[in-house]
């Protein structure tokens, strides 16, 4: 899991499994943020094992289990910003915050500083509203993405 503090650091748990489809390891997230993204979550029987988050735009896979359990896009009620390729993508999902509102204006920084004031004033929510339960200012562009 995620948190973001007051003092904008991220900080990233670090247990990592490897994807079932891809063969790439990935970051952990909490039972939580699966339950906020998933369709109908009381149709589906998720055990409170750990959950992994795989960001690969060319995996099927979204969340597997540590029992090799998989949750596919299809599976999940928003499009996965970190999985696609599409101007329109989720930078932010607390703000509501696209690419293309990045692009528009060259609003990068201007953005990228509001979210940043909000992270700071403990106003997001990125461990829930983020599919991968983490602080979305690693998303922006020219940041690492994992």
């Amino acid at each position: 899991m995620t948190h973001c503090s007051s003092t904008n650091s991220c900080n990233d748990i670090t247990k990592k499994s490897v994807c079932p489809l891809n063969g790439q390891a990935y970051s952990q997230v909490s039972l939580r943020t699966v339950l906020h993204h998933i369709v109908k979550p009381w149709q589906r029987k998720l055990s409170s094992q750990a959950y992994y988050f795989c960001d690969d735009p060319d995996c099927e896979v979204v969340y597997f289990g540590d029992d090799q359990q998989q949750i596919r896009q299809d599976d999940l009620r928003l499009t996965v910003g970190q999985k696609s390729r599409s101007p329109d993508r989720h930078i932010c999902y607390c703000f509501d915050i696209r690419l293309t509102d990045l692009l528009s204006e060259n609003n990068t920084v201007k953005l990228k500083s509001f979210v940043t004031e909000k992270t700071r004033s403990s106003t997001c929510d990125c461990e829930i509203r983020n599919p991968s339960g983490r602080c979305c200012l690693k998303d922006f562009p020219g940041n690492a993405n994992h």
